[in-house]
């Protein structure tokens, strides 16, 4: 679990379960137009909608997270008026279009805080490619903890939770999300070796 009275901050990965819940894949366009919009910070590249299709077994049940890409939270409809307004002071929330549905079901939880608060001296170096930082370790005054989720700007096309938000996520969903702690305050605390790995 996340956070616990007393352990202090902590922030997390969160993914879909894939063992029985079927899965959103993005269309390849939109994918790559928000990225470059993470990564540029170009307001034209701003998604107003996301093109999307469910992958695997038809016969399993659709999750209420649905996509590991991991600058792009989805969220149904339901978990995200369940969080309530809390999403909306770290960003907004734009429609999902789902190749052969019908109705806005879900929704991709566009993060535009972006926070400085990694410590680079005892994090590992962001790789070239990406900015993906394997093991991070963040300065305790600088993290945003009043904010759901947040990006880095050494890793800007991925999104990192709140331990609290978390908790949330999880407490509304169980099984369905899986969560990677990535970094906390809790000495005893073991973050995932490799949280954005799939």
């Amino acid at each position: 679990m996340a956070d616990e009275p007393g352990k202090g901050a902590s922030v997390y990965r969160l993914l879909p379960s894939l063992s029985d819940y079927r899965a959103l894949q993005f269309d390849s366009f939109d994918s790559r137009r928000l990225m470059r919009r993470q990564c540029g910070g170009d307001e034209a590249d701003r998604p107003t909608r996301l093109r999307a299709e469910w992958m695997g077994d038809r016969r399993r049940p659709k999750s209420d997270f649905p996509s590991g890409y991991p600058g792009g939270p989805v969220l149904s409809r339901r978990l995200a008026a369940r969080f309530g307004e809390e999403l909306s002071v770290a960003g907004s929330l734009v429609p999902v279009d789902i190749e052969g549905e019908e109705d806005d079901e879900y929704v991709l939880f566009v993060v535009d805080k972006v926070v400085d608060c990694l410590d680079l001296r005892r994090s590992s170096k962001p790789k070239r490619l990406d900015g993906e930082v394997k093991k991070a370790s963040f300065r305790p005054e600088a993290l945003p903890v009043h904010l759901p989720a947040f990006r880095l700007p050494q890793f800007p096309g991925a999104v990192q939770w709140n331990g609290w938000a978390a908790d949330r996520i999880v407490e509304l969903m169980g099984e369905q999300v899986e969560i990677r702690l990535i970094w906390s305050q809790d000495p005893a605390a073991k973050p995932h070796p490799d949280p954005w790995g799939m």
